[in-house]
């Protein structure tokens, strides 16, 4: 029986609540597809970091390495740890580290679940560049304090990356319904986003089966709310794409929706799973946060891991549970409620 080595990164707030969650339906659905899942828990997160004064220890990169996936809950507590450190003393570093240059957010209505607009027939998959661009991390301040003060945030584009996320997102859409739309501001951001307009065009001429258009990030916002249906795969920068999946995330119902996957695609280190809420420490601990878009991101995971079968059925269960009307409105159901209803609808169409 195929075995697969999982770290579990619960972090902060309801990233707990969602992370327990989520690995009840996938042993669940290992037990039922026929392969074992044996995970290692690790309590890295803004406790351990007032603890010790490191998100994580210094060799957490090398102990993740060894393993097939990582699950993440969420990472942040605002009140005791600048989120500019929880970020990029985790998250940020573990995506770098593993190549994890592909963010990929799927966003669609699933049965029951009420959206803000009047189209609900949309399916669309955002990819966002993962570990460059406008989150790089360059930059500086000097003169601090003084009225002369000086704050500058570089946005890092190289060729090989983002060349290989629009690569990525080609082939994405070979797999669905063969439409790319990339999405920059090349009328204001003369070099970096005119760089990656010049790359779209390139890369497309070795895609002629895929259609491309190239939007505006604030004409795309638009198209968005007004005509999601119109859209299939959406590729963007870190930043932009960071926005627009919020954005996605809204109309698809609200973040308690909204999965995604951190993926290394040549697999030379793992991918990361993790739900795209975050910590909400208001709700932390009272049983009451939306497990779904941990259970999703969980259905990504073992895609990613070539368990097919089991991902499909999990993504099936959600559907039949919402379709139920459960967990489809923010506080209607507490966490167990929807877990325990996914759980039964895993097991019934088992």
């Amino acid at each position: 029986m195929k075995t697969y080595e999982l770290a579990l990164i619960p972090g902060d707030g309801i990233g707990v609540d969602v992370t327990s969650a989520a690995m009840a339906v996938v042993e669940t659905a290992a037990a039922r597809h026929g392969f074992g899942i044996n995970s290692q828990q690790f309590d890295w997160s803004c406790a351990h970091y007032l603890e010790t004064g490191a998100m994580m220890p210094e060799d957490g990169i090398e102990t993740l390495r060894r393993f097939d996936a990582i699950l993440l809950g969420a990472v942040g507590w605002p009140q005791t740890v600048p989120d500019s450190v929880s970020l990029h003393g985790l998250l940020l570093p573990i995506r770098k580290a593993f190549t994890q240059y592909a963010n990929i957010r799927p966003h669609r209505l699933l049965p029951g679940v009420q959206g803000p607009l009047k189209a609900d027939a949309f399916d669309i998959l955002c990819i966002r560049e993962n570990t460059e661009g406008e989150y790089s991390g360059a930059g500086g301040r000097v003169h601090q304090g003084t009225l002369n003060e000086v704050a500058t945030e570089v946005a890092i584009f190289t060729r090989a990356g983002v060349e290989r996320i629009l690569r990525f997102a080609f082939d994405q859409a070979r797999s669905r319904r063969g439409h790319v739309t990339s999405v920059t501001k090349s009328n204001a951001q003369k070099h970096s986003m005119v760089f990656w307009d010049e790359m779209t065009r390139l890369v497309a001429q070795d895609y002629p089966d895929v259609t491309v258009d190239m939007m505006h990030i604030d004409a795309m916002a638009a198209r968005m709310v007004m005509a999601p249906e119109s859209l299939d795969v959406v590729v963007a920068s870190n930043l932009f794409g960071d926005i627009l999946t919020d954005l996605g995330a809204a109309i698809q119902g609200g973040l308690g929706f909204a999965a995604s996957a951190n993926i290394c695609p040549d697999r030379s280190g793992p991918s990361m799973f993790e739900p795209v809420h975050g910590s909400a420490p208001d709700i932390a601990g009272k049983g009451i946060a939306n497990p779904i878009a941990a259970i999703w991101s969980a259905a990504m995971m073992l895609d990613h891991l070539g368990e097919t079968a089991a991902a499909q059925a999990i993504l099936s269960a959600i559907e039949a549970a919402t379709a139920k009307g459960i967990g489809t409105r923010p506080g209607s159901h507490s966490t167990d409620d929807i877990t325990t209803a996914i759980l039964a609808a895993l097991k019934d169409n088992a």
